[in-house]
């Protein structure tokens, strides 16, 4: 089978997309839409609405409030839309309720979704699988609103992936965050030096883990000298890892 017609699927629309600074909505119409919700299930001829990262709303029918409120209108005919991710704890049972469930499209849930022509696509397995085996057949590929594929090429302005490889130690000097954090309790004193290096003391043993770490926005990933990683988030003043809470000492 042969599928023709990606380099000019909707480029107007993508270039609207990508000049989007997230005010105008995006919607996707006329799809065969697998939302993976539970109660929302599968549609034919439907539309997915989603206004800068999120969703807000899935169903027949939208297009004409969609038009009303200037929304950019990606032409959907042929294809099926299909979550980007897939909850396989949603699947197998193991989550108790329709809330917890991530992964699918429903309005409230970010806009991770996947458009490939129909016939690619009698499930999900199958059409996310297209992402791997025939790439150039995927129309879009959408990530927290944002192309990151389109026509099976890279989208412009998309997300560029780390370099593979362990970084340089940072320099830090002068960061507010250098510093012993310590626990409430006072049993956790982890001391991150401007040199990219840590050293805790545990229950008054010292040394008990060193390495080296790396701060990237609020996240803080650690990559111990016995060879482990770990992260921690820095939320405010506290410094979450682990189970533990800790501020500057």
């Amino acid at each position: 089978m042969t599928i023709t017609g990606t380099a000019s699927w909707n480029p107007k629309a993508l270039d609207e997309i990508v000049a989007n600074d997230g005010g105008r909505p995006v919607l996707f119409t006329n799809a065969r839409i697998v939302t993976m919700d539970p109660l929302i299930g599968t549609m034919t001829g439907a539309d997915v609405l989603f206004v800068g990262s999120l969703i807000v709303g899935v169903g027949p029918g939208i297009v004409t409030a969609a038009e009303d409120d200037n929304a950019i209108v990606v032409d959907c005919t042929g294809m099926t839309v299909v979550p980007a991710v897939v909850d396989a704890v949603a699947l197998a049972g193991g989550r108790g309720s329709r809330p917890e469930y991530v992964a699918t499209l429903t309005p409230g849930n970010t806009a991770d979704f996947l458009v490939v022509p129909d016939e690619l696509a009698p499930d999900v397995p199958s059409a996310i699988a297209v992402l791997g085996s025939r790439p150039e057949q995927v129309r879009a590929l959408v990530a927290a609103g944002r192309p990151v594929l389109w026509a099976g090429a890279d989208a412009p302005g998309r997300a560029t992936a780390p370099e593979t490889g362990i970084p340089a130690a940072p320099d830090l000097t002068g960061s507010p965050r250098v510093g012993v954090w310590v626990d409430r309790k006072g049993f956790l004193h982890q001391e991150l030096a401007a040199d990219g290096r840590y050293d805790e003391t545990r229950g008054g043993r010292p040394h008990a883990y060193q390495g080296r770490f790396w701060i990237d926005g609020d996240r803080i990933d650690y990559l111990d000298d016995l060879g482990f990683w770990a992260y921690g988030e820095f939320r405010g003043e506290e410094l979450h890892h682990a189970g533990y809470v800790m501020t500057l000492g």
